[in-house]
């Protein structure tokens, strides 16, 4: 891996840096506070046909968590299981071994050069994506079931948790119950999945007006269920921010 360049985006305070990975030049919007030795590392997936300057305006994640390494990466033109078969669009793998694994070693990468660079806190990262940048952040999970402290996939389903059991994580799941793309009966079956895989009850404790938590001990499941459709939900970002940071790892 080599970072071959990085320009300065000032009026978005986010930085784009180029990695080469497997012969690919893939790019992330990053925001960098001054001090990133010990910083949370949030990982912001933007969903198929999106780019990362939609994900970074539409999470702000790095607004909401100024103090934190906000990475915002930018997917490759992928099929989409929904739409665009032809992959004419840039998106994100659906499962392990697809697309050569490109973007999972695009996110090996990238994590490596905070980690080794810009000695972030590996107790303390998370990813968050909406709709296939959801569902890759399910993905992640599934291949690197101790590397996340929380992750908050929004209108995503999750092919890679049927035949896996990935280590307890707390989970914030974003669904709409008009979602067209989405069907809210899937995102349901993807949070039932959750539940077992982290032993939660079935009995549910209100978190925030449009959360309820499931609790486990140290692994819940957050269901933030809406009335909107397959769009991302405006609450969204400063949950997602807040969640974050009720969860670290044990070093």
């Amino acid at each position: 891996m080599l970072v071959l360049s990085l320009m300065s985006l000032p009026a978005a305070a986010l930085e784009r840096m180029t990695w080469h990975v497997d012969g690919l030049e893939r790019t992330a919007l990053v925001h960098l506070p001054e001090c990133s030795k010990n910083a949370p590392l949030v990982f912001g997936f933007h969903g198929h046909g999106g780019k990362s300057e939609n994900a970074a305006r539409k999470f702000n994640l790095h607004g909401l968590w100024p103090e934190a390494v906000v990475v915002y990466m930018q997917g490759l033109p992928t099929p989409g299981r929904l739409t665009d078969p032809e992959g004419k669009k840039n998106g994100w793998q659906h499962q392990k071994g697809e697309q050569g694994d490109r973007d999972l070693a695009f996110f090996d990468a990238v994590m490596k050069t905070m980690l080794d660079q810009r000695g972030v806190d590996s107790a303390r990262v998370y990813a968050t994506g909406h709709s296939n940048g959801g569902g890759f952040s399910y993905l992640l999970w599934v291949t690197h079931p101790d590397l996340f402290a929380a992750i908050a996939p929004s209108a995503a389903g999750a092919r890679a948790l049927r035949e896996a059991d990935p280590t307890p994580l707390p989970i914030m799941h974003f669904a709409g119950r008009n979602d067209p793309l989405v069907k809210f009966r899937n995102q349901k079956a993807t949070m039932k999945r959750v539940c077992r895989i982290n032993g939660c009850g079935r009995m549910a404790t209100e978190w925030s007006p449009h959360c309820k938590s499931y609790n486990s001990g140290t692994a819940p499941l957050l269901a933030c269920i809406h009335d909107g459709d397959h769009g991302y939900p405006g609450f969204a970002p400063g949950a997602t921010v807040r969640f974050f940071r009720e969860h670290h790892r044990e070093k």
